[in-house]
């Protein structure tokens, strides 16, 4: 039986003590405690991209492992910071980098952009926050994109951002029972459908956005077991059908309930 939601809420229901259990792992005590002891001593953009363990550690933070190679690109996030509307990392739809910029601010503060709050302590929630969404979804990822949406929601504003994030997109994708499909329609269009079917100002309602982290939650259950189902030979020769039958019904349903505005 998949648990989602149970295990979502089980998360989230002491999330300070999760985060606690996560942190003081091993593993990531080890390289938090590297990180806070040496950070600081980074002075320059050019330190701190050739310390990869430091790097790779802050990338891992803002949700960035992927671009850990595109030291370049990065370079130039950081070179221009976000001082004004033109700068690069404020032309990208992609607000993580905006996020990282504004953290390592190296644009407005120099040698010190390492020595905030948000270089710092800010950086290491982060990273143990990535961390146990990341553990999560190596058990369920449902769960796993659950979490990260709750944690999102209150920056979505436009419908662009959402598009921008694949794991938003996913998340907002199944909870309105749209097919992955959609994904290569007009970029346009799939803006104005999800603007017309969710209204974005409830995302910084924290009871709305569970009730719509819940109906996800529904949902990517019901498909993964109409999924399961649907791929279980054994269970259909000795008369699951019936069973399969009644996970489609239930998707049906869920797809047929438009999100409370």
């Amino acid at each position: 039986m998949l648990s989602t939601i149970a295990d979502y809420t089980r998360l989230t229901k002491d999330m300070g003590k999760s985060l606690t259990q996560v942190a003081t792992q091993p593993d990531v005590s080890r390289e938090t405690d590297y990180f806070l002891s040496h950070i600081g001593n980074v002075k320059t953009i050019d330190d701190f991209l050739k310390d990869y363990r430091l790097y790779s550690y802050a990338m891992k933070a803002f949700g960035l492992s992927d671009m850990t190679y595109a030291k370049a690109f990065m370079r130039k996030v950081l070179t221009e910071g976000i001082g004004n509307k033109n700068t690069f990392a404020n032309k990208l739809t992609d607000t993580r980098y905006r996020e990282f910029a504004a953290a390592f601010n190296f644009a407005a503060l120099g040698s010190n952009a390492t020595k905030t709050a948000q270089a710092t302590t800010g950086t290491a929630t982060h990273y143990v926050t990535q961390t146990m969404e990341q553990k999560a979804g190596d058990q369920n990822e449902g769960l796993r994109l659950a979490l990260y949406f709750t944690r999102k929601a209150s920056t979505i504003t436009t419908a662009y951002q959402v598009l921008a994030d694949k794991a938003l997109t996913q998340v907002v994708q199944t909870a309105l029972g749209l097919p992955a499909t959609i994904s290569s329609a007009d970029i346009d269009a799939q803006a104005k459908l999800i603007t017309n079917k969710v209204k974005l100002t409830d995302f910084q309602d924290p009871a709305k956005v569970t009730k719509f982290v819940q109906r996800f939650a529904a949902m990517w259950d019901a498909t993964q077991a109409q999924s399961d189902s649907s791929t279980n030979s054994a269970l259909i020769l000795i008369g699951g059908a019936s069973s399969a039958s009644m996970d489609t019904n239930m998707l049906a349903t869920l797809q047929n309930i438009r999100f409370n505005r």
